[in-house]
């Protein structure tokens, strides 16, 4: 079945879609959908090649379809990468930028880096704040 047919069926029936507003945008929380917006381009479901990228325990976890691969099959049909923690910002976007430019889903290419930007930035540990210092007038006041 091709990808257009898919999703001319799964365009209104789809349990994956959350609608806020009756004329405001729809968004999806289907797995492979980088942007979360209810559309063919970044349809985890209607297209043949998609891209997930999740966080992980052990790091950020990068999973592609396979698009040759049989619809029954399960395990087979997706490849899954994991970047760890340690390795940094920069080794991460090399992976996803380089799944693009590899030919795979080439479209698709700043959503990934995106979706992976904010999951390395969610997962730093905050800095701690200190007290401010106490300047000038109060200072002098103080003491």
């Amino acid at each position: 079945m091709s990808t257009d047919l898919q999703w001319l069926l799964l365009r209104n029936y789809n349990s994956f879609v959350v609608r806020k507003s009756p004329e405001g945008k729809a968004f999806s929380t289907e797995p492979g959908n980088l942007r979360n917006i209810h559309s063919h381009k970044f349809s985890g479901l209607a297209n043949a090649k998609t891209i997930d990228i999740k966080d992980s325990g052990s790091g950020i976890q990068i999973t592609t379809r396979k698009s040759k691969a049989s619809p029954h099959a399960v395990r087979p049909a997706r490849t899954t990468m994991t970047i760890r923690n340690r390795s940094g910002p920069r080794r991460a976007f090399g992976i996803v930028a380089g799944l693009a430019k590899r030919g795979y889903r080439p479209d698709l290419r700043t959503a990934a880096l995106a979706r992976t930007s904010a999951l390395i930035s969610a997962q730093r540990e905050k800095k701690p704040t200190y007290p401010k210092k106490i300047r000038g007038k109060k200072a002098a006041a103080r003491s």
